[in-house]
């Protein structure tokens, strides 16, 4: 036996709250009316969508939301149907409710989680069939990188970032913080000082004090790091990380005029600029603009990583520098035994080689370009969104206890939302969502975007 009409689903596209909860509230009040009656069979949830005409993932949600409750019950291989109305009155002694922060989301708007295109994929297995036909290597590889990656990735930088980039000047790394890592040991001295973006990368801060440097916060704005902001800055400041690509986590745009001012400091202090090209593969917009490592070779480490492209997991990267300082890194690698691996490395070469790389690239720009603008149509309307155009977030600028409470009530409908807050160190939080659509299906992301909207609906009427 299937819903009857008589319990028929009603959405009200003008209603502020989301889709799934107007259908679990439909079915819920049917339910605790009787015109649903015990062991009714729902139908599935491809039916119900269709027959609503929204999306298969805004039922699941609602018919998930009331299993957990209690309401419904799945039995595999049979459908979903009417279970027992739920006691309203829950013990606390025997079935403690879950705080706020403890519950398991649904949907994670992580920022930086790639999606992998099928086909880049199906390529990474081949890459490693390849070189699972290679004898074992039986002796430490080079300490700067097999020099054919490194002179496929200068190939890459020059078509991709318009850089010159001559292999000798590549170092191969396990992913952006060590690469960080390696060169902030390489030049560090006594009461070395490291400007960095505040809000910006933790993991970039904590790589920089675990080498022994002290930190010296920078804020941003709209536009990236405030460069103006450097003027006043301590004569041991020896160097400034910077995202100016992309800034992370606010997604500022770094003008060229800020990046000629932050040159002009760099060569003025004898200062070394660190720039994390996180993501620059992915613009929507424009072509992005001209790496800090193309104006000033001379004073930049250039940091760049697989993990934005086939995922953080895989530990790779690649720094490029002055030559006698990718020399004098190699040596220290070889001194302690760190290593760049050698199957890895083979199989990104792999993956340069036959144009894999690029087509994933592409493939994954598109995706993202169709995101970008799907999270600037919902949220648009509710404030100042940094970082459309590029990447795989959006930040949506709000008051901080605004972007608190409405991440809090996000969570209760099974949505996680990151906020400012947790990238921020000295000076205060500026207040914002940070929206990451990476590794999201659309049908998740339509669900989150609905549940965030209606929440920050709610709060400004």
């Amino acid at each position: 036996m299937f819903l009857p009409s008589a319990v028929a689903v009603v959405l009200d596209r003008t209603d502020r709250r989301a889709l799934p909860v107007q259908v679990a509230d439909h079915l819920r009040a049917d339910i605790r009316s009787g015109q649903a009656a015990v062991g009714l069979r729902l139908p599935s949830s491809r039916k119900l969508a269709a027959e609503l005409s929204v999306a298969r993932g805004v039922v699941e949600r609602a018919y998930e939301q009331l299993i957990a409750e209690g309401w419904l019950v799945a039995v595999h291989g049979s459908g979903t149907f009417v279970a027992e109305a739920p006691s309203p009155v829950v013990t606390p002694a025997t079935t403690p409710a879950k705080p706020a922060d403890k519950l398991s989301p649904r949907v994670q708007l992580r920022p930086g989680v790639p999606w992998t295109p099928p086909r880049a994929s199906a390529a990474w297995r081949r890459a490693w069939r390849d070189v699972g036909a290679k004898p074992p290597p039986f002796e430490d590889p080079d300490p700067a990188g097999d020099y054919e990656l490194r002179s496929a990735l200068s190939e890459l930088l020059a078509r991709a970032r318009g850089m010159s980039v001559e292999p000798e000047r590549i170092l191969i790394t396990s992913g952006a913080t060590h690469g960080l890592g390696l060169a902030l040991s390489a030049l560090r001295t006594s009461g070395a000082v490291l400007a960095m973006e505040d809000p910006g990368y933790r993991y970039a801060s904590s790589a920089a004090t675990a080498c022994g440097w002290s930190l010296l916060d920078v804020p941003v704005d709209a536009h990236g790091l405030r460069v103006d902001q450097l003027g006043s800055a301590p004569e041991n400041v020896r160097g400034v990380y910077v995202t100016p690509s992309h800034q992370y986590p606010t997604g500022g745009l770094l003008p060229v005029g800020r990046r000629n001012q932050l040159i002009e400091f760099a060569r003025a202090r004898d200062v070394v600029l660190f720039e994390d090209d996180y993501d620059s593969e992915f613009r929507y917009d424009v072509a992005p603009l001209p790496a800090l490592a193309q104006l000033a070779p001379d004073r930049v480490v250039y940091l760049g990583t697989v993990a934005k492209t086939l995922g953080a997991g895989i530990r790779l990267g690649w720094l490029v520098a002055p030559l006698d300082l990718v020399d004098g890194i190699a040596v220290h690698r070889k001194r302690i035994g760190d290593f760049p691996s050698v199957p890895l490395q083979q199989a990104l070469l792999s993956l340069l080689r036959d144009g894999e790389w690029d087509r994933a690239v592409r493939t994954a720009r598109r995706r993202y370009r169709e995101r970008d603008r799907a999270v600037e149509e919902a949220l648009s309307p509710f404030g100042e969104l940094r970082g459309l155009g590029a990447g795989m977030h959006t930040t949506l600028m709000l008051d901080a206890d605004l972007a608190a409470t409405v991440a809090r009530e996000a969570l209760q409908h099974g949505v996680e939302v990151p906020t400012l807050v947790e990238s921020t160190r000295t000076h205060g939080d500026p207040g914002g969502l940070v929206i990451g659509y990476g590794r999201v299906d659309s049908a998740d992301l339509e669900y989150a975007l609905e549940v965030v909207a209606e929440c920050l609906a709610r709060h400004s009427a």
